[in-house]
């Protein structure tokens, strides 16, 4: 069934699409404190060189988003939202048991490509929302899926860090009972919510990163530099996903479960700021501006990780940096407003891929340094090197955004 106009079934399918981003983001909150143990594990190695592994994981599991992307968008434009993401929940499931059955380095990476092509999935997740949102509360809306990731952080992390005791392949198990068990809460509740009459043909032209590039572009070359914006923040925030464990072990000497708490602390601060203060801030101060305020106080924030020296500061500046969970739904609301409605799941497959591309490149620009200023070949000792480079990727993001005029939505 299509919700079509029924606020009951909108509200049930947003409540489905939220709990799939909550339920997604402790699963991959789970298994962070763990990864840097379980890849050392595998691979027999020290520190410096997990971190290195750690980046070619990352980088795996973006390539399988980037290239898939659009596909999975397109599929969800084409035949709905309701197959694709139940699909890609069940593939998640299956994936997570893969990955602690794990016995060799090998498999992890398999893994981590399998969990890249159900990831894509985020865009038709994204585009349900935009199909059951009316424009001017798509930032709001969207808002929603921080606080699902913040609050899943903050449960994720946690117990993670608590199963990490029992061994690193613990979380993994975890992780897969939760995928589990939402695709049978999918099966049983989530409706669909785009009507048949505004899904659109499969043209194989726009089923890549390209071609769907080309084909947003002809319908509003308004989005182009906020793709830009969007870029440059995931390549600055992927630091958190792709570096933390490494970082907390290298500058402070954490445990599995001191990472996992203050993963969960970061968590807490993001999903309190999504759900008390990100809608009041749009409304008073706009899309726009709420944004660059976000990505402001980021880049302060990524400058005070990469120097500090003391572990309680980190909690601090974490409780600073909370209103960075700003700035994506911001973004996300400024795009969705600048193309068509039967637009909507190839432009969220887009994000993906233009995130999954970000993610190719953050592995490179964020694990590399942090592993040779760890390494012993370094001239100088600095863990904080990762966020330096994200620090020069938001302040890129704000310029870009501080040059990008206005437009009328669709």
């Amino acid at each position: 069934m299509t919700p079509g106009g029924d606020p009951h079934a909108h509200r049930t399918a947003i409540r489905f699409i939220v709990a799939t981003l909550f339920i997604d983001a402790i699963g991959f909150g789970i298994v962070m404190p763990v990864v840097p143990t379980l890849v050392m594990a595998l691979e027999h190695g020290t520190l410096a060189h997990a971190t290195r592994t750690g980046g070619w994981l990352a980088l795996i599991y973006a390539l399988a988003q980037f290239l898939l992307g659009p596909l999975i968008g397109g599929l969800g434009d084409r035949f709905g939202r309701r197959p694709v993401l139940i699909g890609a929940l069940g593939g998640f499931a299956i994936d997570y048991l893969l990955m602690g059955f794990s016995p060799s380095i090998g498999w992890l990476f398999v893994g981590r490509a399998l969990a890249g092509v159900f990831g894509a999935s985020f865009g038709p997740a994204t585009a349900a929302l935009a199909d059951v949102s009316a424009p001017e509360d798509r930032a709001k809306t969207f808002g929603l899926i921080s606080a699902a990731f913040g609050i899943g952080f903050v449960v994720g992390p946690a117990i993670g860090g608590l199963l990490g005791a029992f061994g690193p392949r613990a979380p993994f198990y975890a992780a897969a009972t939760l995928a589990a068990c939402n695709f049978v809460y999918g099966l049983a509740f989530f409706p669909e919510t785009l009507a048949i009459d505004r899904r659109r043909a499969l043209d194989p032209k726009r089923l890549n990163p390209l071609g769907a590039l080309l084909a947003i572009r002809r319908a509003g070359r308004e989005v182009l530099p906020l793709l830009a914006v969007y870029f440059f923040w995931q390549v600055a925030t992927l630091v958190y996903p792709v570096t933390w464990a490494f970082y907390a072990i290298a500058s402070f000497g954490w445990s599995s479960t001191m990472i996992g708490l203050s993963l969960a602390w970061a968590g807490l601060v993001m999903a309190v700021a999504q759900l008390a203060l990100v809608g009041r801030i749009v409304a008073n101060l706009g899309e726009r501006r709420a944004a660059m305020l976000g990505m402001a106080i980021s880049t302060l924030g990524f400058l005070g990780y990469a120097f500090v020296r003391e572990g309680w500061i980190v909690f601090v500046l974490m409780t600073i940096t909370g209103l960075q969970s700003i700035v994506q739904p911001a973004v996300m609301a400024m795009m969705s407003r600048r193309v068509a409605a039967d637009q909507q799941g190839e432009l969220q497959g887009l994000n993906g891929s233009v995130a999954a591309l970000a993610a190719i490149l953050a592995p490179l620009v964020l694990t590399q340094p942090l592993a040779y200023f760890t390494g012993p070949h370094a001239p100088f000792y600095f863990p904080g090197a990762a966020f330096v480079i994200s620090a020069a990727a938001t302040a890129t993001a704000f310029l870009v955004l501080l040059a990008t005029p206005r437009a009328e939505s669709h």
